[in-house]
């Protein structure tokens, strides 16, 4: 089986290679050409159109598959009878709205089961869901390095943005709206701070408030998208602001009790028991954190409303104990109080802080049985698997 790779700067490149190795070892027969792609593309570019319809009928590959969706990539495999496989790691993704979805070249995987429900409900079947994967092999051979596993350990640690960025949509928002704009949507970011598992932002904007939104920011779908409004700016804008909200309000309460690890691009962001270390190599820094935390944080993008984050299966595939908020999708794979922990509530979350970092064998326990979950069902290997099976099929 030959498979067309489009190498951009995403995660997992490298353990969708090593995972085609690994099973060319227990006999499989992949082979992965990586061809140079530009995500920031777009969709309508001619010359990056021409250059990959050229390269898949050179290489003729089984399938073409990129992490996340591109409607460029899909045209050209619809055009020429070859099957397109892109796993999505992103939510919000607002490429999975153009016309282009329905191709049927497409084999389009999200890791969201709300995400796929919402086009299944439109009767859409080129969309699948997948969770995302861990690279357990990898990360069970790193080697010790006491420099590192120092410095990148500690009681309770958070990998991940704080979306607080100077500039930013909301805040952009915030400088030309209404009082009645500012007061309604400062409300309804409150009420949805207060549900985990609920959608409530993009049934409650008033059409009013979503008038001045576009009007002072100017975001509309792209040329070929069905995506509503109501879509781009729920989790561009507003789910944005209340996941950094609700990252920097949450570390900040639990600095004030706990010393606090926190690796972030914002390196601005300093609070009473916080040691922000700065952004975190996902490859060659990232497994360390994970592995020498007592208690690894994920606080989930709001956007994604019932998925296992990537930084889930990370933390348990590298045999860390994780401390999340509720996410639907957890409950499908995973066994909360054996595989991981999760809370539900900013006082439920500090008195499992509080419980776990006293009770280490129960923490340990909980972690190990994490990862060889992670390992026994999520690994690249058997996502790949996945993948070339439902092509097959």
């Amino acid at each position: 089986m030959k498979i067309l790779f489009l190498d951009w700067k995403s995660l997992g490149n490298e353990d969708i290679v090593s995972a085609a190795e690994y099973l060319n070892q227990h006999g499989y027969k992949i082979s992965i050409i990586m061809y140079p792609f530009d995500n920031h593309i777009e969709d309508d570019d001619k010359e990056a159109s021409d250059k990959l319809l050229q390269e898949v009928k050179k290489e003729t590959p089984d399938f073409v598959m990129s992490f996340n969706y591109f409607p460029l990539v899909s045209k050209v495999c619809n055009e020429l009878g070859v099957k397109y496989a892109s796993w999505v790691y992103d939510n919000p993704a607002v490429r999975l709205f153009s016309y282009t979805l329905i191709n049927k070249c497409n084999y389009v995987f999200v890791f969201d089961s709300q995400m796929y429900e919402t086009f299944a409900s439109q009767g859409i079947n080129t969309v699948y869901y997948l969770p995302m994967a861990a690279a357990v092999r990898r990360y069970d051979k790193l080697p010790r390095n006491p420099e590192k596993e120092k410095r990148l350990s500690g009681k309770i640690s958070f990998v991940g943005h704080l979306y607080n960025e100077d500039h930013n949509y909301y805040d952009k928002l915030m400088e030309k709206a209404s009082d009645y704009c500012k007061g309604y949507l400062e409300g309804l970011i409150r009420s949805q701070m207060e549900i985990q598992g609920l959608d409530v932002v993009s049934k409650s904007i008033q059409p009013e408030v979503m008038k001045e939104m576009i009007d002072v920011l100017e975001i509309k779908p792209g040329y070929d998208s069905v995506a509503s409004y109501e879509y781009l700016y729920s989790n561009y804008v507003i789910n944005r602001k209340i996941t950094s909200l609700e990252r920097c309000e949450i570390l900040e309460e639990i600095g004030k009790k706990y010393p606090v690890e926190l690796f972030t691009s914002d390196t601005g962001f300093n609070k009473a028991g916080i040691n922000n270390h700065g952004e975190v190599d996902y490859y060659l820094s990232m497994p360390y954190v994970f592995k020498n935390s007592d208690i690894n944080l994920n606080i989930t993008l709001r956007s994604i409303q019932k998925g296992i984050p990537l930084r889930i299966m990370d933390i348990m595939g590298c045999g860390g104990f994780v401390l999340t908020n509720y996410q639907e999708d957890m409950f499908r794979f995973f066994e909360a109080g054996r595989d991981f922990v999760y809370y539900e509530s900013r006082s439920d979350l500090m008195d499992k802080i509080k419980y776990y970092l006293a009770h280490e064998d129960e923490r340990k326990e909980i972690a190990r049985h994490g990862h060889e979950r992670v390992l026994q069902e999520h690994t690249y290997e058997q996502r790949l698997q996945d993948i070339t099976a439902i092509l097959n099929s």
